[in-house]
């Protein structure tokens, strides 16, 4: 295994993983709720009385960070080495196995192991699990 130099950005993951760790804390210190966005997602579908702007605003943000952050800097390039039918497959598992965790990596991995949640450190565990048997079946064994 090589690194790649190039795009080896240590400073600029550390500011993005201490911000991402700044904004969930504020979230469940000022709101009292936990930043999973699968969650927030979802509770679009039936919201409860009084919870449908708060929702509309933390995904408004999530979608409008990389635009404001667009107009100070170049967007990376991003390239996507998959066709479409693929990607539509990844999601839908994405999704599924997000209804089936109880959360999506957001709120196990991130939230919830900072509270030391037994569930969450199970749940992140089995996200990285299956996410490297599947790197390694793709690229060793259908190559």
């Amino acid at each position: 295994m090589t690194i790649d130099w190039i795009h080896f950005t240590p400073w600029t993951s550390l500011l993005g993983g201490l911000l991402i760790g700044l904004a969930a804390a504020a979230f469940v210190l000022l709101n009292g709720r936990i930043a999973g966005v699968s969650g927030i997602l979802g509770g679009l579908l039936r919201p409860a009385r009084g919870d449908l702007g708060w929702r509309i605003a933390f995904l408004a943000g999530l979608a409008g960070a990389p635009l404001v952050y667009g107009l100070a800097h170049a967007l990376p390039q991003v390239t996507i080495e998959a066709d479409t039918g693929t990607l539509v497959v990844a999601g839908l598992l994405v999704g599924i196995g997000t209804r089936y965790g109880s959360g999506c990596t957001s709120g196990h991995g991130v939230c919830g192991i900072s509270r030391l949640s037994p569930r969450s450190l199970v749940a992140t565990a089995a996200f990285m699990l299956a996410g490297f048997v599947i790197v390694f079946v793709v690229r060793h064994l259908f190559g």
